[in-house]
């Protein structure tokens, strides 16, 4: 059966290197390995094997990252712990584990462990002693240690709203600004990589190349239905533009309703989610902002002085967000 979830960007990251930190009790043949490498065909994943204590991991880890050099490191759970150590490469943490040793207590991880995936070495079994606790404890303490401010650009968290394993949300953004919720679990699954981790992953890409889109700016009543929801096709409709465009939610400015405007960021963290991460824009005076494109529901009339292309939904041409799908597809990027 074909997965309605995972597609293809042969572009993005090509010709890079991605460097994957599994989680605890896992191994470089995660599933999520296998996702990163289906989705991003022209990059190479690296994903070693960690081995059991902390300081061989992160030793081995310093090693492969002078080895490869590589463009991208991406760590989840207990690989997010690794990933924030690993200072000079810009990093993407997934539900980190920034307490790990309390976390293994907390979940009762003492004992005969099983690891999930195989391994190259082969090791299966292992056990949790009370001194390789210690030895977790001792490490995270050199957490976010000689953060700079390059260090706080380079690095995003994100956080599974669902997640009841692990939350380190507040610790991680005491230190970093790019803290994020995504909707999902602790553990990564296709849908909360494809919708959560790749829109990052791009960010970083167009950073890296210095890479400009051009800009669609979305009317907040344009996604928004008469009950509050999100509009038919809305979310399907952004999350495809956001693959190609640069997209900004733009919403009214009422600096007499600061509550009003809360709901906004609230229902576009709630229905968007990551993609218009930090994409939100309140004013009064939308037709002065500056955009390739303006989808908004209101008349020519109302928009004298937008620059850009207006696309009016509701109107003829567009009635529903399927036809600005179609529309976009016939421009091809442009």
């Amino acid at each position: 059966m074909e997965n309605p979830y995972i597609k293809q960007f042969p572009q993005l990251m090509a010709g890079k290197k991605i460097l994957y930190v599994h989680g605890f009790a896992s191994s470089g043949q995660s599933g999520t390995v296998s996702r990163m490498r289906t989705v991003m065909p022209q990059a190479t994943v690296i994903a070693p094997d960690l081995p059991l204590h902390p300081q061989e991991a992160i030793d081995l880890l310093w090693r492969v990252c002078q080895q490869e050099q590589p463009h991208l490191i991406v760590g989840t759970s207990m690989g997010g712990m690794y990933t924030e150590m690993l200072r000079g490469y810009d990093r993407i943490m997934v539900n980190p584990a920034l307490q790990m040793g309390d976390t293994m207590v907390s979940h009762n991880m003492m004992g005969a462990q099983h690891f999930q995936n195989p391994r190259q070495d082969g090791v299966q079994d292992f056990i949790v002693t009370k001194a390789l606790v210690k030895e977790y404890k001792e490490i995270t303490t050199h957490c976010f240690e000689g953060i700079d401010e390059d260090e706080r650009r380079r690095v995003t968290g994100l956080f599974g709203d669902e997640d009841t394993t692990v939350d380190t949300f507040d610790l991680f953004h005491r230190h970093y600004p790019r803290a994020i919720r995504f909707h999902g679990e602790h553990r990564m699954d296709d849908r909360s990589f494809m919708q959560s981790v790749l829109p990052v992953i791009r960010w970083v890409d167009d950073c890296q190349e210095q890479r400009s889109r051009p800009v669609i700016l979305v009317a907040f009543e344009s996604l928004i239905d008469s009950w509050g929801k999100a509009r038919g096709s809305a979310q399907k409709a952004y999350r495809w533009l956001a693959e190609t465009y640069s997209l900004y939610i733009v919403a009214p400015s009422l600096p007499n309703e600061p509550a009003q405007m809360g709901e906004v960021t609230r229902w576009v963290e709630q229905y968007i989610n990551v993609p218009a991460w930090g994409r939100i824009i309140f004013t009064a005076h939308k037709q002065l902002l500056l955009g390739d494109y303006l989808i908004d529901p209101a008349a020519d009339s109302e928009l004298g002085g937008f620059m850009g292309t207006h696309i009016r939904l509701g109107d003829d041409t567009f009635k529903t967000w399927d036809e600005v799908i179609t529309f976009f597809e016939r421009l091809g990027g442009q």
